[in-house]
């Protein structure tokens, strides 16, 4: 019994803590700052070693301009606990008086500590950076290193000059740990990445670029020749990555996946000459039978999404051809899936494409490929309209797979195939889930199609208009476009002026451009631009008709002004840093 009242006692005390923690960081927020002093300071009376609840109180102090007491606080508190940044803390507070003189004095003070005891700097850099004081966060670590040389603080050392606007120097510090400390390189990349497509001027690529051309040269180490692939990626620019690679295959040829994996970021990016360039060298280079087997199938997937119903017999052959020269067998998978799905969405046979599949789960294959052939079987019964023997093969890759890509995947088609059947709210539950996914595509893609459903519904609650979208939605799964259409501009008909116009606007002009009628997709995305201006999909109606001008009509002129509002009036627009970069490309910028 008083094991259970000390419990439900110490349990209280934990509960009133937080909320007067709370309560205090509400009027602090609230910039209420004498209320929360009075909070803070009972707070730390019961907590008198926190130096949180410590921190607040000064800082509270100090907007309300009472330094004299924050002075105090703070030199009562270094004496009785010696604590190394509290120099820095009382230095501080004589700078905010404006006193620089004595700042400085207690400031060197704080690194005359690190000169004594190296290990100091972790923690006064810190406490130098809080306050923006990068110029003394770093003299701690240089300090640091000249006392212990076998400490290196690069990192950190190269964020801070990035905080300074001192990019030349970061991108200095960040190579050199990147080659001294190969497994920081992630982190590393992860860095310079963001100044390359968010925070940097329109100079940081290129010295990026020079700083790395210049490494690369100098000592012929195969280590800048991948960073320099790396930064080319980022960019898009795949045949001057493929260029850095190729370098690295001729003196060392068990790198050859990079160039396969190369070829389908290349695809994936719509690059499909870089792409037709690298996987057509992998084809010439090598023997090795999975990778032969990857650059066929990236290079056939390439021709069925670029392909018409003119192309389909020599496509039919193709995949016959490789079938029969690889064999069956797991090896094979991602051919025998390929052909599958063309020929069940292309060819119109779903029944011989069950066989090619049901044939290919009776070999011995892993859990992730079983996923994959569930997943293209339940493609194939969606597409035959046999929703819930769909459901059931996505439902059992969502549970097999838990939280892995494959089984979000699995989650996002059941989902899409609720819609498809009209149970709107079903689908609207699953999508609330997967809005938050791990996978920014997948993510995204729910987030669409929960808006489409939430937005056409408020106006609509019998969601008329959303049933017939729907409907020519899996007209377009089922890859009859003509139908789709006719549906699509029913819809406009019908429903002017509702809220389902600029999404259908958008559908039609993307069925358009799949189409390779180029001229009315583009006047579809056109008329969302000019008279649905206030409609979430602009942004998209842009791009797409940008990259219709950059990429099929090779018409810069009329590119460079579509991706140049996206810049200027759609900074959170998902196409924004693609259409920064293209944009800068076409302007010819050197920087890139």
């Amino acid at each position: 019994m008083k094991k259970l009242f000390f419990f439900c006692s110490l349990l209280f005390s934990l509960c009133s803590y937080a909320q007067s923690e709370q309560l205090a960081n509400n009027y602090f927020d609230r910039g209420e700052f004498e209320k929360a002093l009075l909070s803070y300071e009972e707070l730390l009376k019961n907590q008198v070693g926190n130096a949180n609840y410590f921190q607040k109180v000064i800082e509270c102090y100090q907007q309300l301009q009472q330094f004299d007491k924050a002075e105090k606080a703070i030199e009562e508190r270094l004496n009785r606990f010696k604590q190394s940044n509290l120099l820095i803390e009382l230095g501080y507070n004589f700078q905010l008086q404006k006193n620089q003189e004595k700042a400085v004095k207690y400031y060197n003070q704080a690194i005359d500590k690190i000169k004594k005891n190296a290990n100091e700097a972790y923690g006064l850099a810190y406490s130098f950076e809080r306050k923006a004081l990068f110029d003394y966060a770093l003299l701690a670590y240089k300090t640091a290193i000249e006392t212990d040389p076998r400490m290196s603080f690069n990192f950190q050392m190269a964020m801070l000059y990035g905080q300074k606007g001192e990019t030349d120097l970061m991108i200095e510090t960040f190579l050199e740990e990147s080659y001294r400390n190969p497994q920081n390189l992630p982190m590393i990349q992860n860095q310079l990445s963001r100044f390359m497509t968010e925070d940097g001027d329109a100079n940081f690529n290129e010295a990026l670029k020079k700083a790395l051309l210049v490494r690369a040269q100098k000592t012929q180490d195969l280590f800048w020749n991948d960073f320099l692939s790396w930064y080319f990626v980022q960019l898009k620019e795949y045949g001057k990555a493929f260029i850095q690679q190729k370098a690295i295959y001729k003196r060392n040829p068990e790198s050859f996946s990079n160039i396969v994996n190369l070829g389908q970021m290349a695809i994936n990016d719509n690059d499909q000459d870089s792409a037709q360039e690298i996987l057509t060298f992998v084809l010439d280079n090598t023997n090795d039978l999975e990778l032969l087997i990857q650059a066929h199938s990236y290079l056939i997937e390439m021709k069925i999404n670029h392909a018409t119903d003119k192309d389909y017999v020599a496509i039919t052959q193709e995949l016959d051809k490789l079938i029969t020269e690889f064999g069956v067998s797991p090896y094979t998978l991602s051919l025998l899936e390929l052909q599958a799905n063309f020929t069940a969405f292309h060819l119109n046979n779903p029944e011989k494409a069950k066989v090619i599949l049901k044939n290919a789960m009776e070999m011995p294959v892993n859990r992730y490929q079983i996923a994959d052939l569930k997943m293209q079987m339940a493609d194939i019964l969606l597409l035959e309209e046999k929703f819930n023997q769909a459901l059931i093969y996505y439902s059992q890759v969502g549970e097999d797979m838990g939280g892995d890509i494959v089984g979000q995947e699995a989650q996002l088609k059941t989902a899409k195939t609720s819609y498809f059947k009209g149970d709107f709210e079903w689908a609207s539950h699953q999508l609330k889930v997967l809005k938050s996914a791990s996978t920014q595509l997948i993510a995204n893609d729910a987030l669409d199609l929960f808006l489409l459903i939430s937005d056409n519904t408020v106006e609509d609650s019998t969601q008329v208009a959303l049933k017939k979208f729907a409907r020519a939605d899996f007209l377009l799964y089922q890859n009859k476009k003509k139908p789709a259409l006719e549906q699509f501009q029913l819809i406009l008909k019908e429903h002017k002026g509702e809220t389902i116009e600029p999404v259908t606007l958008l559908r039609i002009g993307k069925t358009y451009e799949k189409m390779g009628d180029y001229t009315n997709a583009l006047a579809f995305y056109n008329t969302i631009i000019t008279t649905q201006k206030e409609s979430i999909y602009v942004d998209e109606a842009l791009y797409y008709s940008a990259e219709i001008y950059n990429l099929n009509l090779n018409d810069a002129e009329k590119a460079k002004p579509l991706y140049e509002e996206i810049i200027f009036k759609h900074e959170d627009s998902i196409f924004f840093v693609d259409a920064r970069n293209k944009y800068r490309k076409l302007r010819g910028d050197t920087n890139l």
